[in-house]
Parts: structure tokens; sequence; C-alpha cells
């Protein structure tokens, strides 16, 4: 049996993967339950692991993946759920996290823009260099995207590691906790952080302590678009 915290953040992974893609922040996570560190959530996810609910997936930013849910959860906009669950690490049928195989024909072209920065600001990436063709099962459905290769180490934190590829969907708005791409006006420069709304101030945090976050005024920053997707080639 969960905890109601563990049962809190198990529901708000879930949902969160199930309209984004992605698991959510550490950060996400810690305001969504109310903590006030994030050694509380850390002690939530292994518990959850512990229990076979939760999976944590290796070389992947923001790498949780939902296993199965406890047995008296119900599916948003549904009578009642029935889940998947994963005995012995197999299942006969996949979880219901599991993304879909990619078969032929089944990918994207996102086209690539230069290089950004993901530890100081560069110039903004306005140029097309490239087309990138990119599994559409790990891609939202709609809106447009562009790809972007991380130049700098600063968000190794959450998993975006130097020179790994990103899929970016067009956007003018976000969410505090998600990773946007900013375009800062003074400068003429674009940068991939966290976003971080501070009253009227937009704060772009790093993730990773050796890098100060860079705190802006009204006006001064435009967002530009937000990650949906990580690829990396060893």
């Amino acid at each position: 049996m969960l905890t109601k915290k563990q049962h809190e953040l198990l529901t708000f992974i879930d949902e969160r993967i199930q309209d984004t893609g992605i698991s959510p922040s550490f950060d996400e996570m810690k305001e969504a339950l109310g903590l006030k560190s994030k050694s509380g959530i850390h002690r939530l996810i292994t518990a959850l692991e512990e229990r076979g609910f939760l999976r944590r997936l290796r070389h992947r930013a923001r790498a949780l993946e939902v296993v199965k849910l406890p047995e008296n959860a119900s599916a948003r906009g549904s009578g009642g759920f029935r889940p998947n669950v994963i005995e012995g690490g197999r299942s006969k049928q996949a979880p219901q996290t599991q993304r879909p195989v990619v078969t032929s024909g089944e990918f994207r072209e996102v086209p690539m823009m230069n290089k950004i920065a993901a530890g100081l600001p560069i110039e903004a990436a306005e140029a097309h260099a490239d087309t990138l063709h990119f599994p559409a099962a790990y891609m939202p459905a709609s809106g447009e995207h562009y790809g972007l290769t991380v130049d700098g180490d600063s968000m190794t934190g959450v998993g975006i590691n130097d020179g790994d590829t990103v899929v970016v969907q067009k956007c003018d708005t976000a969410r505090s906790g998600e990773i946007v791409v900013a375009y800062i006006h003074e400068d003429n420069k674009a940068t991939l952080k966290t976003l971080r709304m501070k009253g009227d101030s937009i704060a772009l945090e790093a993730e990773n302590p050796a890098y100060e976050t860079q705190i802006y005024g009204p006006g001064a920053v435009t967002i530009q678009g937000k990650l949906v997707a990580l690829l990396r080639s060893y």
C-alpha cells in the first residue's frame, strides 16, 4: 500500500508523461506536492521504485517511467483503470506508458538549427542547418518543432549533456519548471534553461551548481520553445 504522498507523486508523474511524453522535473514534483526540498522527492521516488511502481531509465533526461499504478487508481476520463503490471521485469502486455515501436515511415522531419549553449548564451539559432528525421512516437502529435545541438554542460543535472540533440516545440509561453529555449533581447542571444517565474521577473535556471541563475525583468526575455525530446549518440 502506498502512502498518500507516494500516491500523489505517482499520479502526478503518470499524468505529466501522458500529457507531454516526459516526466516532470524534480522542482515541478516538489511544487506539486508542496514539499520544501528535493530530498523528499528523492525519498518518494526511491520508495516507489522499490515497490515496483517506477523505473529509472539510464541516459535519459527526466528518466522516469511509470511501470504500474495502484489497483484502486482511476484513469482520467474513464470509469475505471486496469493497470498493465510488469512481472519479473517483463510482461506479456506492454505497460501503458511504454512508447510504441517505431516502424518504417513513422518519422517526422525536424529542421536542425545551429548550436545552442546550455552553459552561457550564444547567438540566437536562426539558420536552418540540416534536417533531422526523428521518430514520431517520441514527439507530440501536433505543433511545429525544431532541433538544436546542445553546446555546454549547464543542464547535466536533468540528463542533457554537451553534444546532445534536443527537439523543441515552438511556443511563446511555458510553465514554471519547464525547460525552454529563451531569447534574451539585450544580448540578442538564446539559451537552453529551466524557466522559473519570480513575480514579474523571469529566472533562467541552470541544472548544474557550477552556473548561476540568470534573472531578467519584464519584457527582457522571449520564450521560443520548450523541450519535448532528447536524442543522444554513442
